[in-house]
């Protein structure tokens, strides 16, 4: 049985298929919304946590990218309470069908969605909640449908406001009147209209949505929703605007993720495990955390199972990762098993899953702002390699003292959102 909200029957699409090419070397080997946050969590648990508390049971998970690492951790719905008899999470990988017998990968965002609306006409939802699975925010969806279903809206977008402008080239940008009806869209301008942008959540009704698709792709290739859907209903007049409260981030390039961490280390997150609205992840039981008496900790968080004997100081340390004795991690990320061993050095970096950073090892730079460096997963810096700052090693790679050159890249400057 569907679940209802303001009497719609309600088809939830998380859009989880993108390369993440943004975030590389993170995504090298690993779906972006599998990517790790705060240790414990993956990115795609932020939205499927809000549709779960905001009353939603029918989700569709659109995937293409490396997906059975995220099939591992979605674990069939289990952990939401969404592995049900009818409904709850359905995964949807790549497929052919009579029409393309060759199949076909998503040309972007819209185009995926085009790609399932048969499947979406046999569902026959009223409603049609899209989002990506890569933001971290704290968002009741049932508001925005709600507010959808009054408004008559053939979309209704949720929006955020951006602290600094010039970033919203990174979005698609939003101008509405006093109603929050929505005037003017661009997607991804040279020149901003502003600092409100969309948080990458939209409503939408069912059968417009469906036939406006179909109409679209009969015209012409379809790539991401800002560059023909969104601008196609938003010159119909009825397409609004739902600004979000509170905290949202969009943590599509390294610079972006490595913020967010620090932003919930300064508390300017929100919280993450109210008893009414818990973020949620595959539940898997960590041993203790273990800190010695040599250890040094200050304004970090440490996931269970790591062991702590050196230094760590406005960082984040995961599930059994250790920092040996004499060891300093300061403004950083050490993923889930990554090891950094005594007297190495690690400023401003992310040393990824199972990644070790060897003895004596030097890993960013020194100084406070220093560009971001990023270790690959289950990559070596061996004992007196030194690794600069804006410095990237793949996965797998090892580094080594004196030939450091030969394992690393510099990392891109690129930081336009995208999927």
């Amino acid at each position: 049985m569907s679940l209802r909200i303001a009497g719609q029957k309600v088809l939830a699409i998380v859009l989880a298929g993108g390369k993440g090419s943004r975030l590389a070397p993170l995504t090298t080997e690993r779906a972006k919304p599998a990517v790790p946050f705060l240790g414990t969590y993956r990115l795609i648990d932020f939205p499927l946590s809000n549709l779960v508390h905001s009353g939603i049971g029918d989700v569709w998970v659109i995937e293409q990218y490396l997906p059975h690492g995220l099939n591992d951790h979605l674990s069939g719905g289990r952990p939401w309470d969404l592995d049900r008899t009818r409904g709850g999470l359905v995964v949807m990988p790549p497929f052919s069908s009579p029409e393309n017998e060759d199949g076909e990968f998503a040309q972007g965002n819209a185009h995926a969605l085009a790609q399932h609306v048969r499947l979406m006409r046999e569902f026959a939802p009223d409603v049609v909640l899209v989002m990506s699975a890569d933001h971290i925010y704290k968002l009741d969806y049932s508001d925005v449908i709600r507010e959808h279903v009054r408004r008559g809206a053939s979309v209704t977008m949720v929006t955020t406001e951006l602290a600094d402008p010039a970033q919203a080239t990174r979005f698609g940008n939003v101008r509405a009147d006093a109603e929050g009806r929505v005037t003017e869209f661009a997607y991804k301008p040279e020149e901003p209209l502003g600092k409100t942008v969309t948080a990458e959540v939209f409503v939408y009704g069912a059968a417009l949505l469906m036939d406006t698709l179909e109409e679209l792709e009969r015209q012409g290739e379809l790539g991401d929703y800002g560059e023909e859907l969104l601008p196609a209903l938003v010159a119909r007049g009825d397409a609004y605007a739902h600004p979000m409260e509170g905290y949202w981030m969009d943590v599509g390039t390294l610079d972006a993720y490595m913020q967010t961490h620090q932003d919930f280390l300064d508390g300017r997150g929100f919280v993450l495990d109210t008893p009414e609205w818990p973020f949620i992840t595959s539940s898997i039981a960590w041993p203790p955390t273990r800190i010695h008496g040599s250890a040094h900790l200050d304004h970090a968080f440490v996931c269970g199972g790591a062991t702590i004997q050196g230094e760590v100081v406005g960082s984040v340390i995961g599930p059994n990762a250790v920092v040996e004795k004499g060891a300093s991690v300061r403004d950083s990320i050490v993923q889930a098993g990554a090891v950094v061993r005594a007297g190495a050095s690690v400023r401003s970096a992310i040393v990824d899953a199972h990644a070790v950073v060897e003895a004596g090892a030097r890993v960013g730079g020194q100084g406070q702002g220093s560009p971001l460096s990023v270790i690959g997963a289950h990559s070596v810096v061996e004992a007196g390699a030194q690794v600069g700052p804006g410095v990237i090693v793949e996965p797998r790679q090892t580094v080594r003292a004196g030939h450091e050159a030969h394992s690393v890249l510099a990392a891109q400057a690129d930081d336009r959102a995208g999927k």
